[in-house]
């Protein structure tokens, strides 16, 4: 497959995948929508770093590891799912006491609620301890490296279309959350989308808790 033909076609590939609703079309939304501007932006920039990084592992061939290792997944599904259906339980729970949803701000200290770098560590972490993203990355983007090339740099560049997308995509969802704001702020509207928002991930944990 040549260079610019593999550009296109991945570009095609994730860009569905990008606008596939999933755990960080839910985590975006919500963060923006609660009016935590700087923190959503962080947790968009965590999201596009875990997945530079899954690219450059995927490039020099280390995630490999996660198709080879069957102990190397577990370890890394189980972690993953644990920390989203803390994620997702804590939100649920503090709805129905009638406290603020625990998105990861209250652990940081309450200046951190619309912080960038906490936001940040809530991306990154979430897409770095779903080991799917790197199963997705090792079985999907070897095919799409021309023989011949310089496999790493290729591997980048994919990547980084990825990445673009994500980025657009995103802004698109928080200007969305943004037009809709005020109405997503007022406390029975903001207690049913902590709800669905704690209920779709505690649902993505159970689900990568009991997949193979």
């Amino acid at each position: 497959m040549e260079a610019t033909t593999a550009l296109w076609s991945f570009a095609l590939v994730v860009g569905l995948l990008t606008l596939t609703p999933g755990l960080d079309t839910a985590l975006v939304l919500r963060t923006s929508a609660v009016g935590h501007r700087a923190r959503a932006w962080g947790v968009v920039l965590g999201i596009q770093t875990g997945t530079l990084l899954w690219g450059a592992l995927t490039s020099l061939g280390v995630t490999a590891l996660l198709t080879a290792s069957q102990l190397a997944y577990d370890i890394l599904r189980w972690a993953g799912a644990a920390y989203l259906v803390w994620i997702g339980v804590q939100m649920l729970r503090n709805t129905f006491r009638g406290l603020p949803a625990a998105d990861g701000a209250e652990e940081d200290g309450p200046t951190d609620r619309d912080s960038l770098t906490a936001g940040w560590r809530q991306g990154t972490l979430t897409n770095l301890l779903n080991p799917k993203v790197g199963a997705f990355y090792v079985a999907v983007l070897p095919q799409f490296l021309p023989p011949g090339g310089d496999h790493f740099t290729m591997g980048l560049l994919l990547t980084s279309e990825h990445i673009v997308l994500g980025l657009l995509w995103s802004t698109v969802l928080i200007a969305f959350a943004r037009l809709l704001g005020t109405q997503l702020r007022k406390p029975r509207a903001r207690r049913l989308l902590d709800r669905l928002t704690g209920t779709v991930i505690t649902a993505f944990g159970v689900r990568l808790a009991l997949s193979n």
